[in-house]
């Protein structure tokens, strides 16, 4: 049983790692139940406090996900139209059956809540929606790197207890 905890916990780890950059798969969620998969085996001893850290974490960037493209709007100039916009179109982007929807997404709905707010300045609409792709790219880094992290936590753990595994 151990041994497939640990499989299905490396699973969700490597699927986690994948997820940071491609939306179509969970992302640190998935990486934050690896860890947990790995301490629910035998041979590795609970450790309430990696799994709680880890957890917030993972609930804090889930959050700031879908926050951040919309800051970034917000910081090049885009009005609530745009911000509005940029949620908008990450969700459009999310569900619509194109390659890169999620950037591609944010950015059109950025430009569009911002021309529908003022129809004759395009270079703000564009700088806006340009804020919003930004914002993304910030929060897929986010997401890539503490995934990363979460994978080395998985991998020290696993190695630190190898010798507790090797019954198998």
């Amino acid at each position: 049983m151990d041994l497939l905890l640990v499989l299905l916990g490396f699973i969700c780890v490597i699927v986690g790692v994948f997820g940071s950059f491609l939306p179509v798969l969970p992302g640190l969620s998935s990486c934050w139940v690896g860890l947990l998969l790995l301490y629910l085996t035998k041979a590795v001893e609970n450790n309430y406090w990696i799994l709680g850290i880890t957890f917030v974490v993972m609930v804090t960037i889930t959050i700031l996900d879908y926050v951040i493209p919309s800051k970034g709007t917000k910081k090049f100039g885009g009005s609530s139209y745009g911000v509005w916009g940029t949620n908008i179109g990450l969700i459009v982007g999310i569900l619509a059956p194109i390659p890169f929807g999620v950037i591609i997404g944010p950015f059109v709905g950025a430009l569009v809540g911002e021309l529908l707010y003022d129809s004759q300045n395009h270079k703000r609409a564009l700088k806006a929606a340009t804020g919003s792709v930004l914002g993304f790219l910030a929060s897929s880094f986010v997401n890539f790197f503490f995934s990363v992290i979460y994978l080395g936590i998985f991998l020290t753990i696993l190695w630190q207890n190898r010798g507790l595994f090797s019954k198998w």
